[in-house]
């Protein structure tokens, strides 16, 4: 057994489809998975134990002819593997075309009508319905494979060697650990950083032990230092110091993760780590953290969820900003108390 599987962005997707990685696997266990993922990302999934290679994808080559040429390679790649399955997660045109050139013995992708991608599929799966969670409709792929969905495997499997060098980098076992993660790729999902800092000021630290580290990317250092500013003796600032795997080990050390709706929050959902996550203009049935929607905080707002990137609600944020630190740390400390 050969399978191709098209997931190349974003992290919160690529961590949402890994189920469907180890449930053929676990069918399968002498086959031989591949994944098809965008380059920045290819470190989460180097050296997985369930993959025999990646193929990594560089979406500005796809309007460049100069880059045509390695495209070609990789297509010719593809098509000499003989796949037995090509598995299409992502459903947008480029993923789908390269799907149906890869040419595998049966093409099986998501009934997304995006860029008519359901078009290039064998089969086409569709959501149960407009609630139905990511994860679950990826696991109706497996279903159509005639997989049945048991959860007995490591959604992301430890890397012991990156987990001892953050210990030789940071103080990670001598204190109990928040994590924060303020940024998001939309400016409308961040919770605001000022927020979060009175979180961070106002945390009871009798509760034992308690520090926070704020997480991101370099990008959001400047959130980062807004938090450490607001409470610099409790903060230890990550932001664009982590790579993949590092935040992966950081997470699965930590306690708790409060957090925007963002790839880490899902990664955190992934290794059953308990999260606070403030939504705003999406949907948490769809998108939330898997198996912990009971712990999204959202406040109601007639346009809700918009699903747009740019807020045009008459009191801008408001989605978000009507979230009162106070609510958050009330959540905070709960979850705290409760696993002193």
């Amino acid at each position: 057994m050969k399978v191709l599987i098209l997931k190349p962005s974003s992290l919160g997707d690529v961590i949402q489809a890994l189920p469907v990685l180890r449930l053929l696997k676990k069918r399968y266990p002498a086959g031989a998975f591949y994944w098809w993922i965008e380059s920045g990302l290819a470190p989460l999934l180097e050296g997985d134990p369930d993959l025999a290679g990646i193929i990594r994808f560089e979406r500005r080559r796809w309007a460049r002819p100069r880059n045509w040429a390695q495209l070609g390679r990789d297509v010719r790649w593809a098509r000499a593997q003989n796949f037995d399955y090509v598995i299409d997660l992502q459903c947008l045109a480029r993923s789908a075309i390269f799907s149906w050139l890869a040419n595998g013995q049966l093409t099986i992708g998501l009934d997304e009508p995006r860029e008519a991608a359901r078009g290039f599929y064998d089969i086409a799966v569709r959501r149960a319905s407009y609630h139905t969670h990511a994860v679950d409709w990826y696991l109706e792929v497996v279903k159509r494979l005639g997989i049945e969905v048991e959860w007995d495997f490591q959604w992301l499997p430890a890397r012991p060697a990156v987990a001892e060098a953050i210990r030789r980098k940071w103080p990670v076992d001598a204190n109990r650990w928040v994590l924060l993660q303020p940024g998001a790729r939309w400016i409308n999902k961040r919770w605001p950083a000022e927020f979060y800092g009175e979180v961070v000021r106002a945390c009871d630290l009798s509760i034992g032990g308690i520090r926070f580290a704020v997480m991101g990317g370099p990008e959001d250092r400047e959130l980062g230092a807004a938090i450490v500013q607001a409470a610099p003796g409790r903060c230890l600032d990550l932001t664009g110091q982590l790579s993949l795997p590092e935040m992966l080990e950081w997470i699965r050390v930590s306690e708790l993760m409060v957090t925007n709706d963002t790839g880490p929050m899902h990664a955190a959902a992934a290794l059953g780590k308990p999260v606070v996550a403030l939504f705003g203009p999406t949907e948490p049935r769809r998108t939330g953290p898997y198996g912990q929607l009971q712990n999204v905080l959202q406040h109601p707002l007639p346009c809700q969820p918009c699903m747009k990137s740019r807020c045009a609600y008459e009191r801008p944020f408001e989605c978000l900003r009507a979230l009162p630190p106070s609510l958050v740390l009330q959540r905070v400390q709960a979850r705290l108390l409760s696993s002193r």
